[in-house]
């Protein structure tokens, strides 16, 4: 139990520590000042979405998100939300390849080395199925929210900050719900995915309670440290970068490679996602859907890292507030 547990807690936060927001770009773009108490909500509503997504997942052994979003919805608006996950994994996934070449840039190679770089291994993990991105999740995310953590917790300390949240100035706590809303999208397609292999509610309550808490102290650390650097992380297209700027080299290239890999990591989640989907219309073989998608995808990641997430993020995340509401209402308006 604990072992698969913990493998769905690392697909969870795989999935939700992508370019976006190891990057510190997707928090800045949320959170920001006065934001404490707006990450302790966030924690929880994640937990209570990801349990009740997972339980929905586990009672209907699901292959694929639309089976989980007719439970959720309803058939009529889960052909809306259908259409929208599809698009959101596929804006999604173009903005992880493009955070990619923004990596590469960072150490003075080509962008579009990055992005082809991604794409083709994106590719080949996709040869071994579903168990490849299982195992590969498994390997490194403990790398990465090891090294991310000690990290904040080391600038934490160096620059004296405290965490004491100030309840009479917490203006911006809404931004849960929005935050909330915009992760549960890539959430929902990739626990369905994997829904007929979950065995038993003990899994559920570990992957859920694990990856919310995981997720939400790290979002406090982070975006306690952003806050301090406010007035230069506009010079900054990836945030992280201003906090590694007065770290020795050989930090700022483990910090940079562990960002990549965090790319890659929401990136498949994300092509998993609409594969799995794809999977269930045609009858073609998973990589080769994979390949197709990445010769699609690649020509769109000329838009901009950063621009795509300025503008797709806060639309996605408003458009799925009313997807949320039908999650947490799951349990009171169906006997699961």
């Amino acid at each position: 139990m604990w072992k698969s547990g913990i493998k769905w807690m690392f697909l969870i936060i795989g999935t939700m520590i992508g370019a976006g927001y190891a990057s510190g770009r997707e928090l800045w773009q949320f959170f920001g000042h006065e934001s404490g108490l707006a990450i302790i909500l966030f924690t929880i509503f994640f937990i209570l979405a990801v349990y009740i997504t997972m339980h929905v997942s586990y009672k209907y052994q699901t292959s694929n998100y639309f089976s989980v979003l007719e439970i959720i919805v309803g058939r009529k608006v889960a052909r809306f939300y259908d259409v929208l996950i599809f698009f959101y994994l596929l804006s999604t996934t173009v903005i992880m390849v493009a955070g990619s070449g923004a990596t590469f840039e960072a150490f003075q190679l080509p962008k579009w080395t990055g992005i082809v770089f991604m794409a083709g291994f994106i590719v080949l993990i996709f040869m071994r199925g579903i168990r490849g991105v299982l195992m590969l999740n498994s390997i490194i995310l403990p790398l990465l929210i090891v090294g991310l953590i000690a990290l904040l917790l080391f600038f934490t300390v160096e620059q004296n900050l405290h965490f004491m949240i100030d309840i009479h100035h917490q203006s911006n706590w809404s931004a849960a719900f929005t935050f909330t809303a915009l992760n549960i999208l890539s959430i929902i397609a990739v626990i369905s995915a994997v829904g007929e292999q979950i065995k038993s509610k003990g899994e559920i309550w570990i992957a859920s309670v694990g990856s919310g808490l995981i997720l939400g102290i790290t979002s406090f650390l982070y975006n306690n440290s952003l806050v301090q650097l406010s007035e230069v992380i506009i010079l900054y297209e990836i945030p992280l970068f201003a906090i590694l700027k007065n770290y020795p080299a050989f930090t700022y290239v483990v910090m940079s490679i562990l960002l990549w890999f965090a790319i890659f990591t929401t990136a498949i989640s994300g092509v998993l996602g609409i594969a799995t989907r794809l999977k269930s219309l045609l009858t073609i073989d998973m990589w080769k859907l994979v390949a197709i998608l990445m010769v699609i995808v690649i020509p769109l990641t000329s838009i901009g890292f950063s621009t795509l997430i300025a503008w797709l993020y806060p639309l996605y995340g408003l458009i799925n507030l009313y997807l949320l509401l039908a999650i947490f209402l799951v349990p009171f308006l169906r006997k699961h």
